[in-house]
């Protein structure tokens, strides 16, 4: 043991910086560890052959593997990165965007509405049918389909009870 080690040891305060000093590099160490392997499945621009030998390289020499790695394609594995946080970024926004504009009911959970209107007796068969035409259609918002009344002379087939 050298004289700087010995030192550590001597006084526990230094003995403690140091303990957490190799804590931290060794929690650091399976950040990166992780982060490769996940950027080596990230990449869609390697083959199933470069990802099963870059895998393996990491996981036989992990050290080495890992440095090598970060050097070979390190600058590319954060443009990946920026890539997918972007992709999701905008994801997100195109769910909140539909989200916040809609409100609106699907024609299947519109469909499903009249379907229970009609079998509490609600409506009838043809107005059943003309407010499914319209909803299949699109011709007029779902909340005005299941108010439409029948017309004396219209001749709407009625559909069968399924």
């Amino acid at each position: 043991m050298n004289a700087q080690t010995y030192l550590a040891y001597d006084y526990p305060l230094l003995s403690a910086f140091w303990t957490m000093l190799w804590f931290f590099l060794w929690i650091m160490w399976f950040i990166v560890l992780f982060r490769v392997i996940g950027d080596i499945f990230r990449d869609d621009s390697l083959s199933g052959w470069g990802k099963t030998g870059w895998l393996v390289f990491v996981i036989v020499l992990p050290f080495l593997g890992v440095l090598v790695y970060l050097i070979a394609r390190g600058k590319d594995m954060g443009r990946r990165e920026v890539a997918q946080a972007r992709a999701q970024q905008q994801a997100f926004d195109t769910y909140v965007r539909e989200t916040a504009a809609g409100g609106r009911s699907s024609s299947v959970d519109d469909l499903a509405r009249l379907s229970e209107m009609r079998a509490r007796g609600d409506i009838t068969d043809a107005e059943f049918a003309r407010a499914k035409d319209v909803i299949l259609s699109g011709a007029a918002p779902a909340g005005h389909a299941s108010s439409t009344t029948s017309t004396p002379g219209a001749s709407v087939p009625s559909e069968p009870d399924r």
